[in-house]
């Protein structure tokens, strides 16, 4: 089963409430990320300029900002909330290469 569905709903979700919340599009809108998630089996890439995630493509960019490495499961985990960030970052269910600070900041608008 792909995860490009779930995906393609969170970056939607996302599109919501950049919609929706002013003050939070604000603080979002001077952020230019390109953002990797590698599945093994799965790869995919977006981009986030001016509060709007594009280019959401089935390749991997060669200099993105951040990259998630984690396995199909464990990304539905994470999605439906059975695994939890930390614990998966812990027990290293998930892999993160670039700024942490980049990927906890972005975490807080899904």
């Amino acid at each position: 089963m792909s995860m490009q569905p779930q995906i393609q709903e969170l970056i939607d979700k996302f599109h919501r409430k950049m919609e929706k919340d002013p003050e939070v599009r604000k603080e979002v809108e001077p952020l230019e990320k390109t953002i990797n998630i590698d599945l093994g089996s799965e790869m995919y890439s977006m981009k986030l300029k001016d509060a709007q995630i594009y280019d959401f493509v089935p390749m991997l960019l060669p200099e993105a900002d951040v990259t998630l490495t984690t396995t199909p499961e464990n990304l539905q985990g994470l999605i439906d909330g059975t695994l939890r960030p930390m614990r998966a970052f812990v027990l290293k269910k998930v892999q993160i290469k670039g700024k942490i600070d980049d990927l906890m900041f972005l975490k807080k608008f899904f």
